[in-house]
């Protein structure tokens, strides 16, 4: 029958099984790793923001811009 790997944690360079944490570590761990993927969510979440940023900017810099036919169109 196959063993189920278990995660093990690597911090400094010194490699922690789960099982041999106290519960405070453990929950310490579960904490972290909870703000890493809140912190991923996060930069996804701003990566899109700023995209949509740039295209309401860029947007309202060329409607801005004086047209070339309607100026041409006045100066005949």
């Amino acid at each position: 029958m196959a063993e189920a790997k278990t995660n093990i944690i690597s911090i400094d360079g010194t490699d922690y099984n789960p099982d041999d944490l106290s519960q405070e570590q453990k929950y310490q761990v579960n904490q972290i790793q909870d703000l890493m993927t809140k912190a991923n969510q996060l930069r996804f979440q701003l990566d899109q923001i700023t995209a949509a940023q740039n295209v309401f900017t860029n947007g309202l810099i060329e409607s801005l811009k004086p047209k070339e036919d309607s100026e041409n169109k006045e100066a005949v």
